[in-house]
């Protein structure tokens, strides 16, 4: 939401980047751009012509399937001559459809290519997005946005570094995952919102003793578990530690504060604080078993806010995962939403640069905050008006003034979600131990480090 301190929430995704930087050798061929770009850029999309662009997006719940179904009536409004051919997939859909997608003869001209190593430093490499340098040159994204963001959504041309090279995609929207809390239910067990983790363990007793589920939790896809542990990492290591891991500047999983996240996770699950049979239960489902009354507190991100909200009216709360001690600064994941990128087949990329600007422009800014979303930059007229809403802004305000994002652990290599969130399911099963989950993760890591 339009609070002063948006763009400081960047500054943390340029520490990563800076951390990758120091990671490659001076001088290598892969900090110069690719000269692949499109020899001439157009912006008068009236003179296009009758054009149908085909835009993949993975906004399907409230707010965000709201957001982007506005922005592009305005568009389409715009520009008569265009029509949005829109097909929307859940993000795991789309991850899994998206590579065939783009390696075919007939691609969507615009998708949302999820950051890291696993999605877009894949396409990258494999030749399937379009480096967005010379529209950049014309719309001015860098100008609008800070340095950081730009850098995550920037990759060298063999796919082999994040943050320096090409930018292929500019993001609408902010990201936290927090702790969201039922306040009917809170009030009920006599329970407040936890300030620290040790009241938060005493929270979680205290539902279970009651009856209730602890933690709404489902992860049939994986990275629900990566999320949850990375949660619990950020509690146990300082933020830069896990910037340096993530990226590869320096670290092991298998080190001790991250073998004691993997065990406090393991003791929850032993607990009974997590929903039962939860690696059988959709991630997409969790928020609205939530919002059903199935579980005291849950960790997601502020992507499920506006959904909830409408849910759940002024019975959810928000807050940032608890610190050690009272007071005292938090970490968690988050940064920006999947980038808008264009497909290196598409028929129209003018087309498609055209609308990625639209679409991330000021005023799409404001539509944002009017859709109950949390908007990548300060919108300029616009501020939030649901209780839910000013709490998810309230916490980014709060995360930007302290630095303390964190990146997604799926940024980490190509294999991470299987290699290291496969060895989560079985930690919550209790078929692995902390430590067998911790060398999984570092065994992957450091096949990866190796090829790069």
């Amino acid at each position: 939401m339009p609070k002063p301190m948006r763009r400081g929430a960047t500054a943390a995704v340029a520490a990563l980047v800076t951390v990758l930087a120091a990671a490659c050798a001076p001088g290598s061929s892969n900090d110069k751009p690719d000269s692949k770009v499109p020899a001439a850029v157009s912006t008068d999309v009236a003179k296009a012509g009758n054009v149908t662009l085909t835009v993949w997006d993975q906004e399907v719940q409230g707010g965000a399937k709201e957001q982007i179904e506005k922005l592009n009536d305005q568009f389409e409004a715009k520009y008569p001559n265009v029509k949005i051919n829109r097909v929307s997939r859940s993000f795991t859909d789309l991850q899994k459809t998206l590579r065939l997608a783009l390696s075919g003869n007939n691609p969507p001209d615009v998708v949302e290519a999820n950051q890291g190593y696993a999605s877009m430093a894949q396409f990258v490499k494999a030749g399937m997005l379009l480096p967005l340098d010379s529209y950049d040159a014309v719309y001015g994204w860098k100008k609008r946005y800070p340095k950081g963001l730009m850098d995550l959504n920037s990759v060298t041309k063999d796919g082999k570094l994040i943050g320096s090279g090409n930018l292929y995609g500019v993001s609408l929207n902010g990201e936290i995952v927090g702790l969201y809390y039922n306040k009917e239910k809170l009030a009920k067990l006599g329970i407040q919102p936890p300030k620290t983790w040790a009241e938060f363990d005493q929270a979680l007793a205290t539902a279970k003793s009651k009856g209730e589920v602890p933690i709404a939790f489902g992860n049939v896809e994986k990275l629900p578990a990566m999320q949850l542990y990375g949660i619990l990492q950020d509690g146990q290591l300082d933020k830069e530690s896990v910037r340096k891991l993530v990226f590869g500047g320096g670290g092991s999983w298998t080190d001790a504060p991250n073998v004691q996240a993997a065990q406090k996770l393991s003791d929850w699950a032993k607990n009974g604080y997590l929903t039962k049979d939860a690696n059988s239960i959709k991630w997409d489902d969790t928020p609205v078993n939530f919002a059903k009354g199935q579980g005291v507190f849950m960790f997601g991100g502020t992507w499920w806010a506006p959904d909830l909200n409408d849910r759940m009216k002024d019975k959810v709360g928000f807050m940032l995962p608890p610190p050690s001690q009272a007071g005292t600064p938090t970490a968690t994941m988050g940064g920006e939403s999947l980038p808008w990128s264009i497909t290196a087949k598409s028929k129209h990329p003018d087309v498609a640069a055209a609308y990625i600007n639209f679409i991330t422009s000021p005023e799409a800014m404001d539509v944002a905050v009017e859709t109950g979303s949390l908007p990548v930059l300060q919108a300029p007229s616009k501020q939030p008006t649901k209780p839910l809403m000013k709490e998810v802004s309230t916490a980014w305000a709060t995360l930007s003034q302290n630095d303390g994002t964190t990146p997604y652990l799926d940024y980490a290599t190509p294999t991470f979600t299987d290699e290291f969130g496969g060895p989560l399911q079985k930690l919550i099963t209790g078929r692995a131990t902390p430590q067998e989950v911790m060398q999984a993760a570092q065994d992957d890591y450091a096949a990866f480090k190796k090829k790069k």
